[in-house]
């Protein structure tokens, strides 16, 4: 049962740039030194993964029982939500934010269960990679090679009231896989010639860093300045504009500024069916990135993207690069030069994100 109250939760994140870090040690460190101050403090979830020195820190501190959910004829558990609101502390501690709950469970994802204990007014410590960024989901796959299934949306992230960066040097990291505190022994081989490679914890460290950076300067611009810039990415039905609509919010992201996702469609042409499947997705991804989605129906696109532009005081605008044929673009002038037209006289910039489209995909916005 949720008990009423005027109180939000305060939400503090751990976020590194790969497992093996120190994020829940940190977490249950902090968690330990909350009790000593007299904060009623409880284990949520906690994911040890057979980690000694996890388990260690972890004495000490009451853990819930787990919820056992029966599926596909195996037994499995996730975190108690409803026993963690009945016991009622202050803190709860909830390990991996970006876990897929198992199918059946009330709730689809993890960050969604702590959404519940933060809105019944108990305090929550998680942990996160900085893979697990919705926003970062293209860029880490281009840096690394793997595409990262369980994400959660940038929004969860940009709403905690407290993010703290868990850092060790690349090379800290892979000494710790060679002594086995991360992963089986059998395992750390595979792990260090491919997701553990140097290069890719070099880039990951770089996206945490600048991650956590990126709160702190927007924290003071947001006071300073009372002048914002607004983004605006236009979308077309194609496969790419989800690469695209990231790439938007990452901009955003470091501009401190809103986002808009703006589709145009002709009223005198159908959607076929996987047109509109994708068109869907960039609306769930949109809120997942914390962007407001806005659809409008003309055959006139570019005025109507101007007159959206010039009604949102939009500052920046993102398009797709589409690949047209030679001959094509000897007679027809690039869609950025006639937008420009469009919008002359207002002081908007123009973004040109390559989306490598196949040749005979159309140049508009808008299918």
């Amino acid at each position: 049962m949720i008990r009423s109250t005027h109180r939000r939760g305060r939400h503090k994140v751990f976020i590194g740039m790969a497992p093996g870090v120190g994020k829940t040690c940190r977490m249950l460190q902090e968690g330990k030194e909350a009790l000593r101050d007299g904060t009623d403090v409880v284990i949520g979830l906690l994911e040890t993964h057979g980690r000694q020195e996890t388990a260690r820190e972890a004495e000490g501190l009451e853990q819930i029982p787990r919820k056992r959910i029966l599926y596909q004829g195996v037994e499995l558990e996730e975190m108690n939500v409803a026993a963690v609101l009945a016991r009622h502390p202050r803190l709860v501690l909830v390990d991996e934010l970006a876990h897929t709950n198992v199918p059946g469970s009330e709730r689809q994802k993890r960050w969604q269960d702590v959404e519940m204990l933060l809105i019944s007014g108990l305090d929550v410590y998680s942990t996160l990679n900085i893979q697990h960024l919705e926003s970062l989901n293209d860029l880490v796959a281009e840096l690394t090679g793997v595409v990262v299934r369980e994400r959660i949306p940038t929004r969860v992230l940009e709403l905690a009231d407290e993010v703290v960066l868990v850092d060790v040097t690349p090379e800290t990291l892979q000494e710790r896989l060679r002594e086995g505190k991360v992963y089986a022994p059998e395992k750390v081989g595979q792990a260090l010639t491919h997701f553990f490679q140097r290069r890719h914890l070099v880039a990951l460290r770089e996206l945490s860093l600048r991650e956590v950076a990126d709160r702190v300067d927007n924290d003071i611009l947001s006071a300073l300045s009372p002048v914002r810039e607004r983004v605006m990415v236009c979308l077309a039905n194609y496969h790419t504009s989800k690469r695209l609509l990231r790439r938007a919010a990452r901009l955003a992201a470091a501009m401190d500024a809103p986002l808009l996702v703006l589709t145009v469609h002709d009223p005198n042409r159908f959607l076929s069916r996987e047109e509109s499947l994708i068109e869907e997705e960039c609306r769930q991804l949109c809120d997942d990135v914390g962007g407001t989605f806005q659809r409008e129906e003309s055959a006139e696109i570019l005025p109507t993207i101007a007159r959206v532009a010039q009604e949102q005081r939009i500052t920046q605008i993102v398009l797709g690069q589409t690949m047209r044929s030679r001959l094509k673009a000897l007679f027809r002038r690039p869609l950025s030069e006639r937008l420009q037209q469009q919008l002359r006289g207002r002081s908007i910039d123009l973004h040109l994100i390559s989306e490598g489209l196949p040749m005979q995909a159309q140049e508009d916005i808008g299918p």
